[in-house]
Parts: C-alpha cells; structure tokens; sequence
C-alpha cells in the first residue's frame, strides 16, 4: 500500500505555485513594475527620449530571468508561466502606449497588437481547453527580438534626440523582417496548437 501511494504522490504533477517565490521570479516582478514608470515618463513627463532608453532596458533585461533560474536551478512552472505572460504584457502595453502617444505610426502598432492579442488568445483557450505547453520556435524568439528592438528605436526617433533620423532608420530596419516573421510563426503556430491540443486530451 506505501509503495502505490508513493508512486502516486511522484507522478503528481507539481502546482502551478510551485516555485513561486525565487529569485528569477522577482527579477520578472520588478521589469513588471517597470511599466508603469515607462508610461509615466512616456506620458506625464513627455520624455520620448528617456522612454525609449527605458523600454529598450526593460526589453533587452528579458534573458536575466531565465539565465539565473538555469544558473540558481531555480526553475519552476510558475515561472515558466509567468515569465512570457509577464513579456507579452510588457509588449502589448508598450506598444499600445507609443501608439497612444504617437511616436510610433499606428498602422505599425496595430499591425503588432492584432498578432499578439491574435495568438496569444488562442493559446489561453487552447491551454483551458487541455492544450500541452510547448516551447516558442526558433523564428519566435528572432521576431521577438526583431519588434522588442524597433519598438524602442522609432520612439527615439520621433524623439529630440540627436541622432533620432538614425534611429528610425534602424528602427525600420528591424521592424520590417520582425513583422513579416510575426505573422509568419503565427500561420506555423496553427497546426502545432492543434497537434498539442489533441496530444493534451489524449494524456
């Protein structure tokens, strides 16, 4: 009777919470409680400039999380949740923020916005739905980066700053290939939700 109670408790999926309070998770913590000062410095300061720099900061500290969970072995399913809601959030407000402010063109922001609510809907219905959890693809992470990148660099073009003509160069630069990518792995994203999804009901 002990042996098939202990098989039972090890093959015991763990909680979503587990491992909920770590170092890795306060790091994504506290690049969430960064937007807020983005958008007041987008906003009530009127600091296009310093709103750039700062969203370029919170974008590219993305890998420090996942780097120090790997390196503490501090791994855990809430943070294997919470960390890409946490970037998406970041993405979609931001993005949605510029927008707003305009120092971004809408067309460009829009297009961004129906791929991430898109996609990211569908995998939240998905996953209620008994979808398996899967990693992001090879090109996600490249038009991720790609958009994480222009995003910032066109708002500092429509900023004061010196250099501000070549940083929208830039920015367009990244910002084409990253939404072409985009809407790329959102077509490739269809049949592996739904091979996923059937795979989630099975088990």
């Amino acid at each position: 009777m002990k042996i098939v109670v202990s098989l039972i408790v090890s093959a015991e999926k763990p909680s979503l919470t587990s491992g909920m309070w770590s170092i890795p998770n306060a790091i994504t913590l506290a690049r969430l409680c960064m937007l807020p000062v983005f958008l007041y410095v987008l906003f009530a300061r009127d600091n296009r400039a310093g709103a750039a720099w700062l969203l370029g900061a919170i974008s590219y500290t993305d890998w420090i999380d996942g780097w120090v969970a790997r390196k503490l072995n501090q791994t855990s399913v809430f943070g294997s949740v919470f960390d890409p809601f946490v970037d998406r959030m970041l993405f979609i407000v931001a993005t949605l923020g510029v927008m707003i402010d305009g120092g971004v063109p809408s067309w460009f922001c829009i297009a961004i916005l129906v791929r991430e609510i898109t996609v990211g809907g569908a995998m939240v219905v998905a996953t209620l739905f008994g979808m398996q959890r899967f990693a992001v693809s090879y090109w996600g992470k490249w038009y991720t980066l790609f958009l994480m990148t222009s995003v910032p660099l066109l708002l500092l073009g429509s900023s004061s700053f010196g250099l501000a003509n070549g940083a929208t160069a830039l920015g367009w630069i990244f910002a084409v290939p990253g939404l072409a990518l985009s809407y790329y792995t959102a077509v490739m994203y269809v049949p592996v939700i739904r091979a996923n999804l059937r795979a989630g009901r099975v088990g």
